[in-house]
């Protein structure tokens, strides 16, 4: 392996939505980022998805409303830009994942935006689940169980909606790092029983949907968990385990609220370095650990809520 694929599509980015959150915005920044440091990258184009397959995992009704904006996205408002995203974000989670099933190599799909969307709702950022979606397309495509190791800071309820109601446990098994009780004082400790974790949930996966998410950099105004260090190690857990275990994993993007945005990039940016060090033997890419200084908290959202803000 020579490089890592990265599934990126202009279409997946609006650089101008106006929201709290960055994420619709993100893809570019980030590849843009990841082009600039000199990453072993290759931008993989694909097929956008259709309405149908994305009901895959959702109800078509309710698919079809946010399509034409008739019903409000993830971020409350029916942008036309919006709509027209989501056919190539959830496409890029979708094929980043059909090629790391289909090789077992690592790939990334520079997206958010999925993990508080359910069966008929959205919300947090959220429109429609590219993790569920995915899962269930890879499963149509030879996978009999596809794992999500959902390390965004918050509560990933989409994914628990829309897999207890379609009744996926078995096939889908499903950590989110939401609702644990991991803080600063006890991250060391998780991190060493991280690893444990992977191999007792995710083991007999034939694919794993892993999104790294940024918010719960310690630093995060939504966060406030890991240090910059500690999420690098938590990266190079889940690459670690895939790769001793044959078992293909694609990355996405989630979280991430810190006023200076380089922080969020550096935190992306470290994953990536995670892969080339687990998968290509670079040594030429060093991880940034500089946390920077602490932020004031003006706001604290309990992450174990459906409607917490997460991307």
């Amino acid at each position: 392996m020579d490089t890592v694929k990265v599934f990126y599509m202009n279409e997946q980015t609006v650089p101008n939505n106006q929201s709290l959150s960055p994420s619709a915005g993100k893809p570019l920044k980030v590849v843009e980022s990841w082009t600039r440091l000199g990453f072993p990258i290759e931008l993989q184009s694909f097929k956008p998805l259709e309405a149908a397959e994305i009901a895959i995992a959702h109800d078509p009704n309710y698919v079809n409303d946010i399509l034409t904006c008739k019903k409000v996205n993830g971020f409350n408002n029916t942008s036309k830009d919006v709509a027209a995203s989501l056919h190539y974000t959830t496409g890029s989670m979708v094929h980043a994942a059909l090629h790391a099933l289909n090789t077992g190599e690592p790939t990334s799909s520079p997206t958010s935006g999925f993990h508080h969307a359910g069966y008929a709702f959205g919300g947090g950022f959220c429109t429609f689940n590219g993790l569920m979606i995915a899962a269930m397309i890879a499963r149509v495509n030879g996978a009999k169980r596809v794992g999500i190791v959902d390390c965004d800071e918050h509560y990933g309820n989409g994914q628990v909606d829309i897999i207890n109601r379609l009744n996926l446990t078995r096939e889908i098994p499903h950590y989110t790092l939401g609702p644990s009780k991991v803080t600063p004082d006890n991250a060391e400790q998780w991190l060493a029983s991280f690893p444990l974790l992977l191999q007792a949930l995710f083991s007999k996966c034939d694919l794993i949907l892993y999104q790294a998410g940024a918010d719960p950099w310690v630093n995060d105004p939504y966060g406030g968990r890991l240090n910059k260090s500690q999420l690098y190690r938590r990266d190079l857990a889940v690459f670690n385990f895939c790769r001793e275990n044959n078992i293909g994993v694609v990355f996405n993007l989630a979280g991430g609220y810190a006023d200076q945005f380089q922080h969020v990039l550096d935190i992306h940016n470290n994953t990536m370095v995670a892969v080339c060090n687990t998968y290509m033997n670079q040594d030429e890419f060093h991880p940034v650990l500089d946390d920077g200084p602490i932020l004031k908290r003006n706001y604290v959202i309990d992450p174990s809520t459906d409607d917490s803000h997460s991307q």
